[in-house]
């Protein structure tokens, strides 16, 4: 469990979300993508994943869909650059750990930094990644964060649905 922030997982998930850490405001209210400006409910649902759009107090509905939440490094800041590199790689093996035992198809980072810290890998593309982890396969998205303005809205979502159809397939 995070602080502040609890896990929205269980058994063989299609997909697993892991955003980087939870933000300060998210985990004072126990609540995953809490912040209004916050694209990641909005887009899940344009991108196909849930019927309607999800509140974040309802975030454990996920799991109707198949989805789960968690994040890479359990402390709370302002913004993921507070955090050190040392905290991603403290965090590793536990994460590593949570992916095996519960058995997601897929397990996809919002935003490349994550994963970056976790696989050593410098140069990370979008998507599909050539490696597993703890038996899933990996998926990089954009982070759905309002304070990313390098993907509008239409490019998350376009981007998310990609992962949406690969779950379809066997």
């Amino acid at each position: 469990m995070n602080a502040g922030l609890e896990d929205i997982l269980a058994d063989h998930l299609n997909v697993v979300f892991c955003g980087i850490n939870p933000g300060k405001g998210s985990a004072a209210l126990g609540l995953h993508f809490a912040n209004r400006s916050n694209r990641f409910w909005r887009t899940l649902h344009l991108a196909g994943f849930t019927p309607h759009e999800i509140r974040p107090e309802h975030g454990r509905t996920l799991l109707h869909y198949h989805c789960g939440l968690t994040t890479l490094v359990e402390r709370p800041t302002a913004s993921a650059g507070e955090l050190a590199r040392h905290e991603f790689t403290q965090a590793a093996a536990g994460f590593e750990q949570k992916i095996r035992h519960y058995a997601p198809r897929f397990v996809a980072f919002l935003g490349k930094p994550g994963y970056s810290a976790l696989s050593g890998q410098r140069e990370i593309g979008w998507g599909l990644q050539p490696k597993v982890l703890g038996g899933a396969s990996v998926w990089v998205l954009p982070n759905p964060s309002g304070r990313n303005l390098a993907f509008s809205l239409e490019q998350l979502v376009q981007a998310y649905q990609q992962l949406r159809r690969a779950t379809e397939c066997p």
